[in-house]
């Protein structure tokens, strides 16, 4: 990950610049969102899109699919994206490298690890360290889930590479296919494919990977400093619509809330989106004040230095610009 963030930045010294003021839709202003992947763990941000409350604050957003971190800090580095939805471990690494306009969170959407951890057979007594001997699909190297699965491994004395196996090798959108056909003993998967796949009797889902591995900064909103200085009545505007959603989300059941999002996701029902929904209520996954905290940063870069992939730690500050998300959820 260190490695695929140092090309980028040199890459990016030969980029033109992109304006970072956004374009005009009609009477709204147009935000390019990149998010790291699609799944109904980022539900709020879908509510507020679906729910119309973006148009309510003056945005339209065009929603993109980075599929992959590495390539939503891209977006967010050339100016392609003027938000990012990723994990912060991306704000981290650029921290660390010679670039003057460095991103910074400015909102924290989730506080958990989103995955469950999928079995080929029904495991009803399933203890983590049953997964010692075991390889496991998990992530790329270097990005926070994998990177958190090492870490509750080894709070349970296993060691990677000894223990147990980490796939590193298969890309992150096709880890599903991959363990379908075979490849590794477990595989950790999002919702709504989580649920879905083992309604088909495709799997079992053993253990909630969230649940397990404690609060941690897992998906924030990421934008240049520079962006964030310049642009501050519009992210404030994007975080009042992610307020409403929360609220939206608050006061309705599942059930509503899966309505609200089907269209997000066009080949998935609307009873798998609901089961999603509490799954991710069940671990408190969504952070409601979109505000990130020191300690759950501290215990990133534990996880990133348990991990072999920080080199230096971050002063919180540094990484996070909370001035926001303060006005609007107070």
């Amino acid at each position: 990950m260190k490695r695929i963030i140092t090309l980028i930045l040199s890459c990016l010294l030969f980029v033109a610049p992109v304006s970072a003021c956004g374009n005009k839709d009609g009477d709204l202003k147009v935000l390019e969102l990149n998010e790291v992947t699609h799944s109904v763990f980022y539900a709020p941000l879908y509510v507020a899109m679906e729910n119309g409350y973006f148009e309510e604050e003056g945005l339209k957003i065009n929603l993109t699919n980075g599929g992959g971190a590495d390539k939503s800090m891209t977006a967010v580095l050339s100016g392609t994206a003027q938000i990012g939805l990723m994990g912060p471990e991306t704000v981290i690494y650029v921290q660390n490298q010679d670039k003057v306009d460095k991103p910074k969170v400015f909102g924290q959407l989730t506080q958990k690890e989103g995955a469950f951890l999928g079995s080929r057979k029904e495991e009803p007594n399933f203890q983590w360290t049953d997964l010692q001997g075991k390889e496991i699909l998990a992530g790329r190297k270097g990005g926070v889930p994998a990177m958190t699965f090492e870490f509750i491994l080894k709070e349970l004395d296993l060691n990677i590479g000894v223990d147990y196996t980490l796939n590193f090798d298969v890309q992150f959108n096709l880890m599903t296919s991959a363990f379908l056909n075979n490849t590794a003993d477990y595989c950790t998967v999002f919702e709504p494919t989580a649920s879905e796949y083992e309604k088909e009797g495709k799997w079992h889902i053993v253990a909630s990977v969230g649940a397990q591995g404690g609060e941690i900064p897992y998906t924030s909103f990421i934008a240049l400093n520079s962006y964030i200085e310049n642009n501050t009545e519009t992210l404030k505007s994007f975080l009042k619509a992610l307020k409403k959603a929360h609220k939206f989300m608050s006061t309705s059941t599942e059930k509503q809330i899966a309505e609200a999002i089907v269209k997000q996701f066009p080949n998935t029902t609307i009873s798998s989106i609901e089961t999603s929904i509490k799954s991710y209520k069940n671990i408190d996954a969504w952070k409601t004040d979109l505000q990130a905290t020191e300690a759950s940063f501290n215990r990133l870069q534990d996880i990133m230095s348990n991990a072999g992939e920080l080199t230096e730690r971050v002063p919180f500050n540094n990484l996070v610009n909370n001035t926001l998300a303060k006005e609007v959820f107070g």
